[in-house]
């Protein structure tokens, strides 16, 4: 089987892992799983997981991804966890307004700002 592309850069910051997307459309199937893979275990690894994903780099997502976003978010609280998104393009901020996520997840204008609120 072959190996996956890395879609995620990931950082530690004060002990908060801080996820940058490499790619700037997260539209496809393929890529939706691969990055929810990914994701899924950084928050496996961690005892008590915290982090930041920073959109800054996304300019198009599709609504499978905001269904990926949920199942991490879910998995994350289960583990007592704090889940950030920072740096939203107003775009896609938008679709987090007309489907209420912004009500279900922590969003911040930077990743600093998110980092702050973990602290």
């Amino acid at each position: 089987m072959q190996q996956q592309e890395p879609r995620l850069s990931v950082s530690v910051e004060d002990g908060v892992s801080v996820v940058r997307f490499v790619d700037e459309k997260i539209l496809d199937e393929m890529s939706i799983s691969e990055i929810g893979r990914q994701l899924e275990a950084l928050v496996n690894e961690a005892s008590r997981p915290r982090m930041v994903l920073d959109f800054s780099g996304v300019s198009h997502m599709s609504s499978s991804a905001l269904g990926m976003l949920i199942t991490l978010h879910k998995h994350v609280r289960e583990k007592d966890g704090d889940l950030r998104l920072a740096s939203i393009q107003p775009e896609i901020y938008e679709v987090f307004v007309i489907t209420r996520l912004n009500d279900v997840f922590r969003i911040h204008d930077a990743v600093s700002e998110a980092l702050e609120s973990l602290t």
